[in-house]
């Protein structure tokens, strides 16, 4: 994960016993892949501790609405303190406005709430994807304290697989690409093979994979198993 010049897991705490760390990274990859009509958002399901296996059963990909979603990775236990205070507030927000957020709203609301944070920020690398007012599915990438960038394609955590993304997401670098936008069967079929791969070479990633899908139609999800060792 990136966390640009800041990273925790190498600080000491002034007021802690000497190497206190206050934060774990749970491992885990994200992959958010978004189109004219759909965005998908996908996770693994093993939650480690270095070499440890705590869980070959976690989600780390969260329905807000049936237009958003988002996913975490890194310490697993800020990633659940921050969804459930993003929930709260949508909750709030709804109550005030009488309508759903919109995935904009939200994904500026998301930063608010990371940037608060700064001075011990939530130790998470966050994708947050869903639908537009005009329906075109959006990928929203963030930094542990706020910083976030609008995308169609984006992967966190172990084993990210960005450059193979851009290449055949955006077609970044690609000779003779067709200009055409991703379908949405073969983003689905693209996410499968990242994860596949990340397998293979990336210990903190495996067991299976849940993939949440948002079009017009609401959120539906799939799952696929990974190896087991």
């Amino acid at each position: 994960m990136s966390f640009y010049h800041f990273n925790p897991l190498h600080t000491q705490s002034s007021n802690g016993p000497k190497g206190f760390i206050p934060y774990t990274d749970n491992g885990g990859l994200v992959v958010g892949v978004a189109g004219e009509d759909y965005a998908v958002i996908a996770s693994d399901t093993r939650l480690a501790n270095s070499f440890h296996i705590l869980s070959r059963h976690q989600q780390k990909t969260f329905k807000l609405n049936d237009k958003a979603a988002i996913g975490l990775t890194g310490c697993f236990a800020d990633a659940t303190s921050l969804v459930k205070f993003v929930k709260t507030n949508m909750s709030i927000y709804e109550q005030d406005h009488h309508k759903p957020m919109s995935i904009g709203a939200l994904a500026q609301m998301l930063q608010v709430m990371l940037y608060f944070k700064r001075f011990f920020p939530y130790y998470v690398s966050t994708v947050l994807v869903g639908l537009d007012g005009e329906g075109q599915g959006w990928v929203y990438n963030y930094d542990p304290v706020g910083s976030y960038e609008r995308c169609k394609c984006y992967a966190a955590g172990s084993g990210a697989s960005q450059p193979l993304l851009d290449n055949q997401v955006l077609k970044t670098n690609m000779k003779g690409a067709s200009e055409e936008p991703m379908p949405m069967k073969t983003a689905i079929s693209l996410i499968k093979d990242v994860f596949t791969s990340a397998a293979e070479r990336q210990i903190h990633v495996g067991d299976c994979v849940k993939i949440m899908i948002i079009t017009k139609h609401g959120v539906t999800k799939e799952s696929f198993e990974l190896r087991k060792d």
